[in-house]
């Protein structure tokens, strides 16, 4: 356990914000109203509580996010808030990394253009046009729900002058992975959108830099259309050279689209059943877990009320084209909702620990926490 404190630890995000080669992490508690950061202690310690910051009081917020926006060397941390508040906010970092762990050091501010736009569920920190730094993509869900990106100023640090530029209409965005999918050398954005009348599984294509980003950016589909889609990862599951799309679609299973070719239009859709006696789908990485050279899927479920398990591992034998995978235990009973998963090798032993967060055991939630591999 990494912290349980408060409740309904929603969302990890990672970055090494202390300079000590040590990912920290950053989550967001959408019932406790708080967003906080924690400082990775090292493999000895990993197994204890970690050392925490609250850096903001952040009503519903949905997600927590690591960017250095004014490149002055410090990772701010960027929330997403949706419930009433349908804001999001920067909570600025202090330079003096000594004081990370001082809550009086953060500064929180919102930003301005998106107050009271949509209920804002995600966002990904990327240099979309070539200026003046970092910018932000993001998206909301329900009501006036769109997917676009803030521009930042030539001083990010004007709240009042970041511009919101809508990119698609939106139901309710769950995954924002900014990859270039055509190779064309800028960056596009890959949604995963579980509601609405586009939802599915679709790549926005930049339309370029300068004069070009004006532009509509186009939209082009994967896969996942007849599907309540979650989450997604990317992963060569295949082996042939092409990044793949693995996605947790409800009620539990995991869409396998297989890429065909480097321009990003073609794909095949396969499914992947869960195991028997777990919740719905939710989250959804990709690793190998067992240390074989094959790529497994890990999974985790929302309403995996006891005794159904809420995350677990995938092999197949053959074939990852198989339609049945061996499922393997990781939490057990404990746990209802759980959410996104990260792999890593939090203890230093040579194989790929689970670290994710839980929300509403006993009306409070495990928290953030991470489940050991026994592979070593």
């Amino acid at each position: 356990m990494i912290d349980d404190s408060s409740r309904g630890a929603d969302g990890i995000k990672l970055a090494d914000i202390d300079g000590d080669a040590l990912l920290d992490i950053a989550t967001g508690w959408e019932e406790g109203g708080v967003t906080r950061a924690y400082l990775n202690p090292g493999p000895a310690d990993s197994g204890e509580p970690w050392s925490a910051v609250t850096v903001g009081h952040t009503t519903s917020v949905e997600d927590a996010v690591w960017a250095d926006l004014d490149a002055d060397g410090a990772t701010d941390i960027v929330t997403c808030c949706e419930g009433d508040t349908r804001t999001m906010f920067v909570n600025w970092a202090p330079t003096d990394k000594d004081r990370l762990l001082s809550a009086s050091a953060w500064r929180q501010e919102e930003i301005p253009a998106t107050k009271d736009r949509m209920q804002w569920m995600y966002a990904r920190p990327v240099d979309v046009d070539g200026h003046n730094g970092i910018d932000l993509i993001a998206g909301g869900k329900n009501r006036d729900a769109q997917l676009g990106w803030l521009e930042s100023p030539p001083d990010p640090c004007h709240m009042e002058d970041w511009r919101w530029h809508p990119i698609s209409e939106a139901g309710w965005i769950m995954s924002i992975l900014p990859c270039d999918m055509d190779h064309d050398g800028d960056v596009d954005i890959l949604i995963t959108d579980r509601k609405g009348p586009a939802r599915g599984c679709r790549w926005l294509e930049n339309p370029g830099r300068g004069a070009a980003q004006s532009q509509p950016w186009s939209s082009h589909f994967v896969g996942g259309q007849d599907r309540e889609v979650m989450f997604a990862a990317m992963a060569d599951l295949d082996r042939d050279g092409l990044e793949d799309l693995l996605v947790a679609s409800k009620p539990a299973e995991v869409l396998y689209l297989r890429r065909l070719d480097a321009t990003g239009r073609r794909w095949t859709e396969s499914r992947i059943a869960f195991p028997a006696n777990m919740g719905g789908a939710k989250g959804i990485a990709a690793g190998d877990i067992d240390l074989d050279g094959q790529l497994d899927i890990v999974i985790s479920c929302e309403g995996a009320v006891p005794p159904k398990s809420g995350v677990r591992w995938l092999s197949y034998g053959e074939s990852p084209f198989e339609p049945t995978w061996h499922g393997h235990e990781i939490s057990g009973p404990a746990g209802i909702k759980y959410d996104q998963i990260e792999l890593l090798d939090l203890d230093a032993d040579g194989d790929l620990d689970v670290l994710t967060c839980e929300e509403q055991h006993e009306a409070k939630g495990l928290g953030v926490v991470w489940y050991e591999n026994p592979a070593r």
